[in-house]
């Protein structure tokens, strides 16, 4: 990381949340740059790919005193205190996930700012994270059995959180910046003079709009069997703001899978998804919404990136289905002036049938090569069986290193809830959800003790303070972690930012596409 620090404001509380609804901030290459580390709770016996047993371990939590999941123990007055987080140098944590089941209910959470002996931010370690104490919602809250947290919390030096009572599962998601980022530590009193800010940003990431105005395109029609419509953007510098895409007919959920999403920047492709993977309802029509995409109940979806461009722009819809889909695509074009910073962004689809659950693998979602910034991605499996599919942790490997600098817990955690086979129920967050488990969806909800994640289940998270930038590679896998011996079918969309020359290993798929609409599992026509 190289930048004039001396030239930057300080990083603070309120410029953090000011940053949390830039979206115009996320199509730039950071400033100041930094990188996003994890500290969690992962089973230590994961050390190397080349050690399979260990690498695929499960016991990613400390359930007794036993276990040894975290940084240390110490003894701070007289009272014992497990080390979860630490880093030396300039950062700001950015997210922090930690179920609230089976956890104690006065245990306390304490973060020790720049090498203070006294915590400067202290709470009970769920309802500080949960929304019900010093964080307001939408900043943190109660997912499906855990407390979330987004609120900023930045340190000039350094940081260490520690809880008081024996920890259970944990995440705690920082950004490390460079030696000599000039950042102001987090106060109370800084808190407390945010709470105008605090409130404005709330608002907006509950009410989200798009960003900026301009000209409004748009195709309304039949889309046929194989054929694909342009949409020529103005030339010259500007940026989509916004985009949407509604369907004639969701009867049969396949049709967000088989209507693809096609666009074309400065002469070179940046985005090929399915529109259910794109905008993040997965198979079917399942609303939600969120700070950078909604899906309405009318069928309605659309995303609020800033997509910018220099001189020419494209978007296409192509139809890979056998009957004729009705279409209504609009998009907003406005300004962007482009300089060194901006970035194109991306959109791309992996599908896989079969994926056999043994042995345990990882499950790659895109690898990248140059620099960029990842923002998101939606995750949509079909399950055989019954029994809870996600064990399987998130790897994340930045810039060549020699261990994933974010290594998770699960892909419910990693998708902001615990528990999946108990927690199979729709919920929704302004960065993430999961729209649609076993048969649950916004309307209709889970009412009973089941265990049951058969079928398609669909998880997404975006991305704003914890964007993962990378300068020269990026690479991002998921463990396929079952508890049973099955074959499932597995698709995902990713999104992320890049300059012209950063390349992925991701290739259009129309083959693979049709292929998982035909797999065993294919969805069916209500």
């Amino acid at each position: 990381m190289g930048t004039n620090q001396h030239a930057l404001d300080p990083v603070t509380i309120e410029s953090l949340l000011r940053e949390m609804v830039d979206r115009d901030a996320v199509a730039r290459f950071p400033e100041p740059e930094f990188r996003l580390k994890q500290h969690s709770s992962y089973d230590r016996r994961s050390v190397s790919p080349d050690e399979p047993e260990g690498w695929f371990a499960n016991h990613d939590h400390n359930r007794d005193e036993t276990d040894r999941n975290f940084i240390r123990m110490e003894e701070n007055g007289g009272q014992r205190e497990w080390v979860l987080m630490e880093h030396e140098g300039p950062g700001a944590i950015v997210r922090t996930w930690m179920p609230f089941r089976d956890v104690p209910e006065d245990s306390l959470i304490r973060f020790y700012f720049d090498g203070s002996s006294e915590p400067g931010l202290e709470g009970n370690v769920c309802t500080l994270l949960n929304g019900s104490g010093l964080f307001p919602y939408p900043f943190a809250h109660p997912s499906l059995l855990s407390a979330v947290s987004f609120f900023p919390i930045p340190f000039a030096k350094r940081c260490k959180v520690t809880v008081t009572k024996q920890p259970f599962f944990f995440q705690f998601t920082f950004r490390a910046y460079a030696t000599g980022t000039p950042i102001e530590t987090f106060t109370l009193a800084d808190f407390e003079a945010a709470k105008p800010l605090v409130e404005e940003v709330g608002r907006r990431l509950l009410g989200p709009q798009s960003t900026g105005t301009g000209q409004n395109l748009g195709f309304d029609g039949k889309l046929a069997t194989g054929q694909e419509v342009p949409l020529d953007l103005p030339t010259g510098g500007a940026a989509i703001r916004e985009l949407s895409l509604k369907l004639g007919d969701y009867s049969d959920p396949g049709i967000t899978r088989s209507v693809m999403l096609k666009m074309e920047f400065d002469g070179k492709e940046t985005v090929w998804c399915p529109g259910g993977d794109f905008f993040g309802t997965g198979i079917g029509l399942n609303p939600f919404q969120g700070w950078y995409r909604t899906v309405s109940e009318d069928g309605t979806m659309s995303c609020r990136w800033v997509m910018p461009y220099r001189e020419s722009g494209r978007i296409a819809l192509v139809n890979l289905g056998d009957e004729p889909v009705d279409v209504q695509l609009n998009a907003v074009v406005g300004d962007w002036t482009w300089d060194e910073r901006s970035m194109y962004f991306h959109a791309a689809w992996r599908g896989q049938y079969p994926v056999p659950t043994r042995p345990f693998s990882d499950w790659n979602y895109v690898t990248l090569k140059g620099r960029g910034v990842y923002v998101g991605d939606t995750l949509t499996v079909m399950n055989p069986v019954e029994t809870w599919w996600g064990e399987g942790d998130e790897k994340i490997w930045v810039d060549g290193e020699a261990f994933p600098s974010i290594f998770g817990t699960g892909t419910e955690d990693y998708y902001g809830y615990s528990w999946g086979g108990v927690s199979a129920d729709f919920y929704e967050h302004p960065f993430h959800a999961q729209p649609r488990a076993h048969a649950y969806n916004k309307h209709n909800r889970k009412t009973t003790n089941e265990r049951n994640t058969k079928g398609y289940n669909t998880e997404t998270r975006t991305r704003s303070l914890d964007t993962i930038p990378f300068g020269t590679s990026l690479q991002l896998d998921m463990e396929v972690w079952h508890w049973a011996e099955c074959d499932m079918a597995y698709g995902v969309g990713t999104y992320w930012y890049a300059d012209a020359a950063t390349t992925s290993n991701r290739e259009p798929d129309p083959a693979g596409a049709v292929k998982l609409l035909l797999c065993p599992m294919r969805p069916v026509p209500e």
